[in-house]
């Protein structure tokens, strides 16, 4: 058994994936987040670490357009990749965001534009159809996504997209997409100090539908980039040692137990990193540790 495959499998529509897959954002560097001046990663480089992870049995990769900085996109790394590798991977893209080739972020894509997004996906990942299409929408404020997923159902029915999700959602959205087209993922920010999909009913609505939760920011926590709060990171620190693991480890597998429908993306641009995230996915938690990792922490908000 592959290290990826440890946790277990699940499926995203007909796509059954190893529960740890990988986030490629990291691959493009800070250039993602605004900062122009981040070293961009060795094309090669990239490609033996996208590689790594599949021979460790990754077969779950996220990314989007929207993912580059001034010298990299990840499309086109992960395109490079799966050029020469014959294992079958599954990969999710995002649509609804958009940013100019200076890496400014513009305003929401219409529903017309959708199209054009996912048409630059194919162009980018060299396919003929995209396996997960999720549509990213415009926080959890957003009043309707009916007419985006909507348009998004079109393009699945044209046979462009394979599978449908959500990213940046409330249960609310998820009702009104399936009216419209069966719903396989949701991505929101969740972890251990940013918990607002528990208190949705997010992560159980999606549990009892059959629809994957796949979190981001789960390592980061509340702050993303920042360190979690010092007093649950202290018993982060405590269980990590307890299984000889980093509070990276515990973190994730933490998230794992959370439900056997609940994914992992973790992002690197490290060999070491990626090769400690996959194998958070063997990690077991005992029921006294997660009620210890569970209890109130200090306020970080």
């Amino acid at each position: 058994m592959s290290a990826a495959a440890t946790a277990g499998t699940w499926k995203l529509g007909d796509l059954e994936v190893n529960r740890v897959g990988y986030g490629a954002m990291r691959l493009t560097g800070n250039g993602m987040m605004g900062n122009s001046d981040d070293t961009p990663i060795d094309r090669d480089v990239a490609v033996g670490l996208l590689h790594g992870a599949f021979e460790q049995g990754v077969n779950h990769i996220d990314t989007a357009a929207f993912y580059f900085s001034p010298m990299r996109s990840a499309n086109e790394l992960i395109n490079r990749a799966l050029s020469s590798w014959c294992g079958e991977v599954v990969v999710v893209t995002k649509v609804g965001p958009a940013r100019d080739p200076s890496g400014e972020w513009l305003t929401m894509a219409r529903p017309d534009q959708l199209r054009g997004q996912v048409e630059e996906n194919l162009r980018q990942l060299g396919r003929d159809h995209l396996d997960v299409v999720n549509l990213r929408a415009n926080g959890p404020g957003t009043a309707s996504i009916a007419e985006h997923f909507g348009a998004l159902a079109e393009l699945r029915a044209a046979g462009l997209v394979r599978h449908l999700g959500l990213s940046g959602v409330l249960p609310r959205h998820v009702a009104e997409a399936q009216m419209i087209a069966p719903v396989v993922c949701v991505q929101n920010s969740y972890g251990l100090d940013w918990r607002r999909a528990d208190e949705s009913g997010l992560v159980d609505l999606c549990g009892e539908q059959g629809i994957a939760f796949v979190p981001f920011f789960t390592v980061s926590g509340l702050r993303r980039e920042a360190a979690a709060g010092r007093e649950r990171d202290t018993r982060v620190h405590s269980v990590a040692r307890a299984h000889n693991a980093t509070p990276a480890q515990v973190r994730l597998a933490w998230t794992l137990h959370r439900g056997p429908h609940v994914l992992a993306i973790p992002g690197t641009r490290n060999p070491a990193h990626l090769a400690e995230n996959i194998a958070a996915g063997i990690l077991r938690l005992t029921e006294e540790e997660l009620a210890l990792l569970d209890k109130p922490g200090e306020s970080t908000a």
